[in-house]
């Protein structure tokens, strides 16, 4: 439960040790899924760890992405400069720059090939359709956790999910963002704010500073620290500023928040670019975003049938597209009277979720 008997740190698990398997869950599975549980509820995000033999991949890409962006020219046409389109949002691949963030992406959407404004093909960052499968398999199993702890039947987001494998003429609706903060040799607006942190440190952040991400779960991976997240209390904390060679931080996204019903609140984030132009690159980053078809509906149909209640504003099915095109004040989201979390037993305990609690902040 959220509060002084929580969490002490940002939860960690291991990707393995969230693999279900048939018959009845093992421990190992239970302590996972109450670990990755218990760290979305206080903290909005967790860090997962993936298998030793997967930090190469990471790595190579991570790698991959600074080279690419470095040949990158300091000002970009007019026509790769925009900021985020909410009625482009499953249509987007290949470059683009936001100078209002100071922030290069490119998108990797399979089943859609980028074509530069001069009708050349793009070359893309190394090792992307790698990079999404780890990323996405890693995705879909912490929804997949996120289900069982919220007490719903095995897989209950598949309808609105991309076919795995795609089926032919498919576009993808996940999709995996290779971006770069603040590279010197990118002349962005570099419009920023100063923040100081509760140890005292100024901290410095772009304008626009408050992101919310639209997907059912986001898997971020970058190559510097300097991620910041909003635990329940308000307070921002840095979420990667430990992580390991085959570690990535998860958080959820407001596609979840929908499909829940409110029960997990998505991650409020921003990136520090304070101690980044000091060098070469910037900060890169691999964003993996599973979002949903958009041809679908977010329904709390899977809540109801579980026995949670859901409040008036989830009770009609929003269509996905409209979703993501309609704008979500945060101070809707995070202002909310009261915060929803589990008591999690122990094994020896009985049964592993008990009860719904709900306590006001």
């Amino acid at each position: 439960m959220a509060g002084d008997d929580g969490l002490p740190s940002l939860g960690r698990v291991k990707l393995t040790d969230l693999i279900p398997s048939e018959g009845l869950p093992s421990d190992s599975y239970k302590l996972s899924v109450s670990t990755l549980s218990q760290s979305f509820a206080q903290y909005s995000a967790a860090v997962i760890q993936f298998p030793a033999a997967d930090a190469a991949l990471l790595r190579s890409s991570l790698d991959s992405a600074r080279l690419y962006f470095q040949q990158r020219e300091a000002y970009p046409s007019a026509d790769m400069i925009h900021t985020n389109d909410s009625r482009e949002w499953c249509k987007t691949s290949g470059y683009y720059a936001d100078p209002q963030l100071w922030q290069e992406t490119y998108d990797y959407r399979p089943g859609l090939t980028p074509i530069e404004p001069s009708n050349a093909m793009e070359l893309p960052p190394g090792g992307l359709p790698d990079i999404f499968g780890l990323l996405g398999k890693a995705a879909r199993g912490i929804l997949d956790a996120m289900s069982y702890c919220l007490n719903l039947r095995s897989s209950p987001f598949t309808e609105i999910l991309d076919n795995v494998p795609l089926r032919s003429r498919e576009v993808s609706s996940s999709v995996l963002s290779v971006c770069c903060h603040a590279r010197p040799s990118f002349h962005g607006a570099q419009h920023h704010n100063l923040t100081t942190q509760d140890d005292g440190q100024l901290m410095m952040f772009h304008d626009h500073d408050h992101q919310v991400d639209k997907s059912l779960i986001s898997v971020v991976k970058s190559d510097k620290a300097g991620l910041h997240v909003r635990d329940f209390h308000g307070r921002w904390f840095l979420v990667d500023g430990d992580l390991g060679p085959q570690e990535a931080v998860v958080y959820p996204g407001l596609a979840l928040y929908q499909a829940t019903a409110g029960y997990v609140n998505p991650a409020l984030h921003r990136t520090e670019i304070n101690n980044i132009p000091g060098n070469m690159y910037g900060r890169c980053s691999l964003v993996f975003k599973l979002m949903p078809k958009s041809m679908t509906c977010l329904s709390c149909s899977e809540m109801r049938a579980a026995g949670h209640g859901v409040e008036a504003q989830f009770q009609i099915p929003v269509p996905v597209d409209d979703f993501m095109q309609r704008s979500h004040p945060t101070d809707q989201l995070f202002n909310r009277n009261t915060f929803q979390s589990f008591s999690f037993p122990t094994a020896q305990d009985g049964p592993w979720i008990n009860e719904m609690l709900v306590q006001d902040l």
